[in-house]
């Protein structure tokens, strides 16, 4: 594990100095350089991330991670907006799956703060330094980043009740999206949720070896998980909200629905992939 990853200290600011930021910054870039990542190149770039998350100050965290949930919430408006122009068309269910890959080329792309990321980025140096305050550093990062996700998530499916910014066939079809995600089961939610977190975790894994592919990277994963008829908490939030603004879903429905896609996300995610990929690197590291 590198040096520079430290935790803050319970005294200490969450920001890193300038200098263990440099030092961190210059090592990352020589191992991004490598024509061929091995594995555990590959842990140390994304260990690095975690770290920098990790120390990100809150209100920074904060606004990322709103931002975050405003541009993941355009995958359900693409979707719904290639139903409206493929109707008709065959295979229109499969392309308009497409519209799922926007969202996620926004977020990570921009190097938005996105939950399901987080389930894989700050894992890793805390499955390699196992101590109360490095716990206690990602329960922070997860609590703070989960509820702008979803602040986001609440913003984006509130403004076309106020503004008119879709047509009415598109927010039509935005709400059979929204209904058909909020029709299911708790339990269905949580186990279609542990595949979609493994695969977000895969494409984190797999970014630094994708070097000038990224977007194609992002689209082959997010895809699949769209395809999968998966469930993703920041996405499927969004359609949550939507159907419960429009008197499809109660409260009640929405919170156990969260919590059991979160969970699920949190599984596959984190204790799965996070956990096989560091298994892996642990004596090499």
């Amino acid at each position: 594990m590198p040096d520079g990853a430290n935790f803050p200290s319970e005294t200490q600011t969450v920001e890193a100095t300038s200098s263990e930021s440099s030092a961190r910054t210059e090592r990352k870039e020589r191992a991004e350089d490598l024509t061929r990542l091995n594995a555990p190149t590959v842990y140390e770039v994304i260990a690095l991330d975690g770290v920098e998350e990790m120390e990100r100050p809150v209100k920074s965290l904060w606004w990322s991670g709103v931002a975050a949930g405003f541009g993941i919430s355009i995958s359900l408006y693409i979707m719904a907006a290639l139903r409206v122009s493929l109707d008709g068309v065959p295979g229109a269910a499969a392309l308009e799956k497409f519209g799922y890959c926007f969202g996620f080329l926004i977020v990570v792309l921009g190097r938005l703060q996105l939950f399901t990321e987080n389930t894989i980025t700050p894992i890793l140096p805390v499955l390699h330094n196992r101590s109360g305050e490095a716990f206690r550093c990602l329960a922070r990062l997860w609590i703070i980043v989960l509820l702008a996700n979803l602040v986001g998530t609440f913003l984006s499916a509130s403004l076309p009740t106020i503004f008119p910014i879709a047509s009415a066939a598109q927010m039509s079809a935005v709400l059979e999206i929204s209904t058909h995600f909020a029709e299911r089961s708790n339990a269905e939610a949580f186990f279609t949720a542990i595949p979609a977190g493994f695969l977000v975790a895969a494409m984190v894994w797999m970014l630094p070896s994708s070097k000038g592919f990224e977007f194609w990277t992002i689209v082959a994963v997010t895809y699949a998980i769209a395809i999968a008829d998966t469930s993703h908490v920041i996405v499927g939030s969004t359609e949550l909200f939507t159907a419960m603004l429009h008197g499809e879903a109660s409260i009640a429905k929405v919170l156990a629905m969260l919590a059991c896609t979160g969970l699920g996300n949190i599984l596959g995610g984190t204790g799965l992939f996070a956990v096989l990929a560091y298994v892996q690197v642990s004596e090499e590291i």
